[in-house]
């Protein structure tokens, strides 16, 4: 068995798989494409799910893939066990419809002990129950009898609720008695780690209904599975995952960083495992556009990455470092994943700032569990327990780690119960599983016009027309098919034939009326969507007459509503070139939206434009307009696009043949949308706005067209509105601005100056009625209509006067009452406290407040009160001072 490196046993698998007819496909984005059902790419088939379901036709019908894919299930198990881990590689070979179990079952023995050099009375299979087709053909590739193991439903039969199903053929490597856990039932599918399960040969054959009926498929698919780790510890003849080769050298890396030793110390070793294996999840998930946030999978990234860098912490490592051992995820796997070599500076930037950021908020979090600590020290003594309710407080508002909280309070002398922590997060898991549920679409989900067959399809002819006719293939009112149509009803329609653009890649569905041949009967259009099959769904209400089924009708867009989308859509790839030339090529698309009113474009940057940034980007766009720049639409084959530098748009997945949208030399990008023929109909170009969405995203909105003209329009009626009020015409309007504002300065340093003249002189009116309490002076008096920093400064004065004392004060101001207490700090060393005195003064007046023991405000809602609460301070003052 020759040992092989990891990238070499991905590589033979994709080049023997084609020499079988396979079309050889890049791995998808991590980032599902129109699949609410997962909120990460979890195995090698997901990407493909509706190529199965006949939703999509594939590209061929025999593929193969390596899939990266991410699982978190078992996240805090990640660096405990060899085997855990949240990032992986599954090779897999797919037929649709095309070859089944006498093709593949030869395949794989062939791959396996031919290719891959494995020895052959080291291979076990298992097989479902009564699958003996599958039996009969392992047997006639050389497999012995007592290797083949059959099994029941629940390990070898593939389904996940109703649609495409069937059973399953699991490989198995026997590592050897020394992996075993020496029962005599031990075999395939025991949970030691003598058996390793590498490649699981899924036939589906079957379609499943809500009565679990299984229905014999007409044309039966293939999916299987390989995991390359698994299969490269295997072929290395290492332990674990952790040393196969690639990802060894990244463990090597963060080991040189942190001077341990892999192997050691079992404890570090766990950590050394975590980073190992996040820092892989955490460049992949970067790679294909996912940013940091608070939810979805952005909030799956963040807690990974964060998982990461507190192990790093406990290795002992400073400072940020896991955008350092990213590049050595990109050097073992940038050549299989070029997206990785292109956007490594990306990858590292965003890295690094959520590092920082996470490094805040460890902070924050230490101030918060402290504060927590002292409080419970101060009011419970005698109470050793720290509560996992406020370990899971600080988990889930400061993304405090539970590990580090119990390590802090374990040092103190606290104990932590674990058991009130999981119950806190159970609670919220079930909280995220009802939200997910709520929103979540099935696995293999219908639309309301499947029941028509895969036969009613349409076809679009927007690009070069606005007007079309076109057979009415379905209606449904009332979520129901129906014949017919009538006035009044709301209504989907589906068409052989449509102009109306369905919303897709950022660009709203078009709006405008289907109406009958004679124009007697007209079903407006507010907007239309993509169903299965890509088939576009026409969401309308019947204004007049009825509409059946099988009808001729006439569609046509709102040509303004199209014309204004295209302008915004043709301006936002110009918009992209421009930022690229601004802000470097880093930028990219991280979400777009354009409808008729506005375009809104999300890209990678790490700070604010600044103000010259904008401008800037704004003159170019509005020269590439004033040039009149051709714009090119025209199909070709995706490696040709590539070679002519078209960028592709966030979100969008290309088949083989893909569209491509020119801007003179300019621009060149995928794009689906509809477009302008020349940048000049784009008219002006204005950016609206600049703002932060998420760490690391920047947000643009923009206006072309007349959109552009209101926009400005707005702002002149503005500036008119302004040069009026201040008397002064636009061109001076900066200069009266810079006037009014001196004038205002100066009158605020007259009005400070009266205010210090006015506390003077009350201090001294005060000054002449200091009284003493229990032998130490006391000012205390009501003035009238003082803010409260009047107040201060009163009192300061006051206690200058007297040196050592006490100052009391109230004052009316607009219909409300404000005190102050404050005193010099010898008395405060004597048992003075001016928060509780202003306390119980303002309650006089039905009020409150409070402070420090040298000062001390409040605020109370009776004026009439005024007299009798400082009259109630004297008698405090004496109990304080005694």
């Amino acid at each position: 068995m020759e040992p092989l490196g990891l990238n070499e046993i991905r590589e033979r698998y994709l080049a023997f798989f084609e020499s079988k007819g396979h079309l050889r496909l890049k791995s998808f984005s991590l980032v599902p494409h129109n699949d609410k059902s997962l909120l990460l790419i979890n195995s090698g088939m997901a990407p493909m799910k509706a190529y199965f379901t006949g939703d999509e036709v594939p590209p061929r019908k025999r593929v193969t893939t390596c899939q990266k894919c991410i699982r978190t299930p078992d996240i805090d198990n990640v660096g405990k066990t060899a085997r855990h881990g949240t990032f992986f590689e599954m090779m897999g070979n797919f037929s649709f419809g095309d070859y089944f179990k006498p093709e593949v079952i030869p395949w794989a023995w062939e791959f396996i002990t031919d290719k891959m050099g494995m020895d052959p009375d080291k291979i076990y299979v298992t097989i479902y129950l009564d699958d003996d087709t599958a039996h009969d053909l392992w047997r006639s590739v050389g497999v012995a009898e007592d290797h083949i193991v059959r099994l029941g439903k629940e390990d070898n039969f593939w389904e996940h609720g109703t649609g495409p199903c069937g059973p399953c053929s699991e490989i198995f490597y026997d590592r050897g008695e020394a992996y075993g856990c020496g029962k005599p039932t031990c075999g395939p599918g025991c949970d030691c780690d003598r058996f390793v399960e590498f490649w699981n040969l899924v036939f589906t054959q079957f379609d499943r209904d809500e009565n679990d009926r299984y229905t014999p498929l007409d044309h039966p698919n293939i999916d299987t599975g390989m995991g390359l780790e698994r299969m490269a510890t295997i072929l290395q003849g290492v332990d674990n995952i952790f040393e196969v080769d690639t990802i060894r050298h990244v463990l090597d890396y963060i080991c040189s960083l942190c001077g341990e030793h892999y192997g050691d110390d079992a404890e570090k070793d766990v950590s050394i495992r975590v980073i190992t294996d996040h820092i892989r999840s955490v460049t992949f998930m970067i790679g294909d556009g996912i940013m940091p946030s608070n939810e979805g999978r952005g909030y799956v990234l963040r807690r990974i990455l964060r998982r990461a860098a507190r192990h790093g912490r406990l290795l002992g490592i400073k400072g940020t470092f896991l955008h350092d051992v990213a590049k050595e995820v990109v050097a073992v796997s940038g050549d299989a994943y070029p997206e990785l070599k292109e956007k490594q500076k990306t990858i590292q930037k965003i890295i690094q700032i959520e590092e920082e950021r996470f490094d805040a908020t460890i902070d924050q979090g230490l101030s918060q569990l402290n504060a927590m600590l002292e409080k419970l020290e101060a009011e419970a003594p005698g109470e050793r327990i720290f509560s996992g309710a406020e370990a899971f407080k600080l988990y889930d508002t400061f993304g405090f780690p539970f590990d580090l909280t119990r390590e802090i309070v374990e040092e103190r002398g606290f104990a932590i119960p674990y058991e009130d922590f999981e119950k806190a997060m159970d609670a919220q898991r079930e909280r995220a599983r009802a939200a997910r549920a709520e929103s979540d679409t099935a696995v293999w989900a219908d639309d309301p016009f499947n029941p028509l067959g895969a036969d009613a399809v349409d076809a679009f002819v927007g690009y070069d027309a606005l007007k079309a006719d076109g057979k009415i293939l379905g209606l449904i009112v009332n979520d129901t098919l129906v014949d017919e149509a009538k006035a009044g009803d709301n209504v989907l329609v589906l068409l052989d034939q449509t102009v109306f653009y369905a919303q897709s890649g950022g660009q709203v569905g078009d709006s405008g009326v289907i109406e009958s041949a004679d124009g007697t009967a007209r079903i407006a259009v507010s907007d239309c969507r993509y169903g299965s099959l890509k088939r576009h769904i026409h969401y309308g209400k019947v204004e007049s007459g009825s509409f059946k089924t099988g009808q001729t009708v006439i569609s046509e867009v709102n040509k303004a509503d199209r014309m204004a989308t295209a302008r915004n859509h043709t301006a936002t790839h110009m918009l992209q070139k421009a930022l690229k030339q601004v802000l470097g090529d880093h930028v990219e698309q991280a979400g777009s939206f354009v409808s008729p009113d506005r375009l809104r474009f999300d890209f990678n940057h790490f700070q604010p434009m600044t103000a010259e940034e904008i401008a800037r980007v704004e003159t170019i766009v509005n020269q590439v307009i004033l040039e009149a720049m051709p714009v090119t639409i025209f199909e070709t084959d995706i490696d040709e696009a590539k070679k002519l530098g078209a960028m592709a748009l966030f979100g969008e997945k290309y088949g083989n043949i893909v569209r491509v949208v020119r801007v003179g030399d300019y621009s060149i990008e995928l794009c689906g949308g509809t477009h302008l023929t020349n940048a000049a109909q784009a008219g002006m170009f204005k950016i609206l706005s600049e703002s932060g969405v998420a760490a690391g995203i920047r947000r643009i909105e923009a206006a072309t067209g007349m959109n552009t003209y209101h926009e400005m329009a707005r702002a002149e009626a503005t500036l008119r509105k302004v040069s009026g009020m201040v008397k002064a015409n636009p061109a001076q309007l900066v200069e009266k601005i810079a006037e009014l504002e001196e004038q205002g300065k100066a009158q605020d340093r007259e009005i400070a100056a009266l205010k210090q003249q006015q506390a003077g002189s009350a201090a001294g009116e005060i000054a002449q009625n200091i009284v003493e309490i229990a032998g130490v002076k006391a000012a205390i008096a009501g003035v009238d209509g003082m803010e409260m920093d009047e107040l201060r400064e009163l009192s300061d004065r006051l206690k200058d006067k007297m040196g050592s004392g006490i100052a009391v004060i109230g004052t009316v101001n607009g219909g409300k009452i404000n005190f102050i207490a404050t005193a010099t700090k010898d008395l405060v060393k004597r048992g003075f406290h001016a928060g509780n005195l202003i306390r119980e003064v303002a309650q006089v007046a039905g009020g409150g407040g409070g402070g420090r023991p040298d000062m001390a405000q409040a605020g109370g809602k009776r004026p009439e009160k005024m007299a009798d609460a400082l009259e109630k301070a004297k008698d405090l003052i004496k109990d304080q001072l005694a």
